[in-house]
């Protein structure tokens, strides 16, 4: 069967799904992968990129610096997600959703205990490629997935609430390098309405670049082109200067997490070395919420 699809390859800030799709299916070839998703292979193939190679160093070849940092934190972000998610089942969570959730496949790869859902919110360019690779596939999910066509921007909870997300259950929340390309003022909203959602005893992941580093690249797109500019200027905002402070006044209790720390825990000590990695320039972060939500928003 050709894996060629009827619908178009997402662009934009879609086509970055797709970025990151290689990236973990080039960590999905190596013999100590963090993780594997054969289903980025085929996301892959049906956008009509190569398949990296499984060696780090030829899929680095001609690749600048900055970009490095980025590569090999994706394999981090996503085991540390993924560590996330278990631990949010073992707490009691039954809700999964994925805010951004382009070509993520938590819901096919991980195990999930009964009655366990997954909530894809994302637009409906990204959500329609997604389902005809899936289907080209065979892809079967591991629990109940539910596409949420939805902007960000606009009233994706009154979607979410009609997909079925229940308000008064725990709920896991994820927002994986998403963040940067909203403005601050939209994850301001994008945060509220998250925690009007959120009963007692749900979890949050975030992953953020901090606004120094946001500052640093912005210089450099200034002086000249520089590699991935087209991406780079889609990045709109960093995270606060305090994470931790920012989330609690959402309700929330936040710890802070070192991609260079979790890469050392997971086997890869010094990943980060010799890459200019300031300490705080990006973040992994998990929270739980303790107090009581507010009422839905209408």
């Amino acid at each position: 069967m050709s894996d060629e699809t009827t619908t178009a390859v997402p662009d934009g800030v879609g086509l970055t799904a797709i970025g990151v799709a290689a990236m973990r299916a080039q960590e999905s070839q190596r013999p100590d992968r963090l993780f594997d998703d054969p289903l980025a292979a085929r996301f892959l193939e049906a956008a009509g990129w190569p398949l990296p190679p499984a060696e780090l160093a030829e899929a680095e070849r001609d690749v600048p610096p900055h970009w490095r940092l980025l590569l090999r934190s994706i394999p981090i972000r996503t085991r540390f997600l993924d560590e996330y998610v278990h631990a949010a089942v073992d707490a009691g969570c039954r809700q999964l959703v994925l805010l951004g959730a382009g070509l993520d496949t938590r819901a096919f790869r991980l195990a999930w205990p009964p009655g366990s859902r997954v909530f894809e919110v994302d637009l409906p360019p990204m959500l329609d490629f997604k389902r005809e690779v899936l289907a080209r596939a065979g892809a079967a999910p591991a629990c109940e997935r539910i596409p949420v066509p939805a902007d960000l921007t606009a009233d994706w909870p009154a979607a979410l609430i009609r997909a079925g997300l229940d308000t008064a259950a725990a709920t896991a929340w994820i927002a994986e390098g998403l963040l940067m390309y909203f403005s601050a003022e939209q994850n301001e909203q994008l945060l509220g309405r998250v925690a009007e959602l959120s009963a007692p005893g749900s979890r949050l992941a975030l992953t953020t670049l901090s606004q120094d580093r946001l500052d640093e690249l912005n210089q450099r797109l200034d002086q000249g082109e520089v590699p991935g500019a087209e991406v780079m200027r889609m990045w709109r905002s960093g995270a606060p200067a305090d994470p931790v402070s920012w989330l609690a006044g959402h309700g929330w209790r936040a710890e802070l997490f070192d991609p260079a720390e979790r890469a050392a825990t997971y086997g890869r000590p010094g990943l980060f070395d010799g890459l200019g990695r300031e300490p705080g320039a990006r973040a992994l972060i998990s929270a739980v919420r303790d107090s009581s939500p507010h009422p839905a928003l209408r």
